[in-house]
């Protein structure tokens, strides 16, 4: 695995004009059922953040095709469990993920459509919840909202870590981190911070049994 990083970084590097197609095909891949637990793109998206923050690379193309690619590998992936439907969770591949799928399930008679953004963050979760929704049947219009706004959370607060560390040695020499740094890193903690809550109080509600 280290070694398919490796040789990404180094593609990436050498072929930059390249490099918001990739990343967006890799967003789109691990965001795709099952095929996303064996692609490493949360790894990669730091790695790329750096290179943006660096100067390397121009941050607003990767930006837009890493949220292109994410939205687009959830769409596939709902739609492929709305198309089959139940019947998909107890055939293979995802027979082979039961725990993931219960917890899936689990979440969106809980939290409704704040699972899609957090099934974002959670690895094991974020090729499968997009395909439980499907089969869920979560509204069109509904999924696709929450689809597109998670994407445009995810991504970001993915290339941030690598961002702030590009630019950590011209922030220092600058005599501190500049404001746009700032504001960005105390959004995406006020973002998570806010899903967090409204996912408690949401739990709380005794009406958040209710399915989606």
């Amino acid at each position: 695995m280290d070694q398919y990083i490796e040789y990404a970084s180094t593609f990436i590097q050498t072929h930059q004009e390249w490099a918001g197609l990739i990343l967006g095909l890799l967003a789109m891949g691990e965001s795709l059922l099952v095929v996303g637990l064996a692609i490493p793109a949360t790894a990669l998206l730091m790695l790329v953040g750096g290179l943006v923050g660096s100067g390397t690379l121009e941050p607003a193309p990767i930006v837009a095709w890493g949220i292109a690619g994410a939205v687009l590998g959830d769409a596939i992936s709902y739609y492929i469990g709305r198309l089959l439907g139940p019947k998909i969770i107890h055939s293979w591949p995802m027979n082979k993920q039961r725990r993931a799928v219960a917890r899936a399930r689990y979440f969106f008679y809980k939290y409704g459509v704040l699972t899609i953004f957090a099934g974002r963050f959670l690895g094991p979760l974020r090729s499968i919840v997009p395909s439980v929704a499907g089969v869920m049947r979560m509204p069109h219009l509904r999924f696709q909202i929450a689809n597109i706004a998670s994407a445009i959370i995810w991504i970001p607060v993915m290339l941030l870590p690598g961002y702030l560390a590009g630019r950590s040695v011209d922030a220092m020499h600058g005599n501190g981190m500049n404001f746009s740094l700032i504001f960005s890193a105390v959004l995406s903690v006020a973002l998570a911070l806010w899903i967090a809550r409204a996912m408690m109080r949401k739990r709380r509600d005794p009406r958040s049994d209710k399915t989606p």
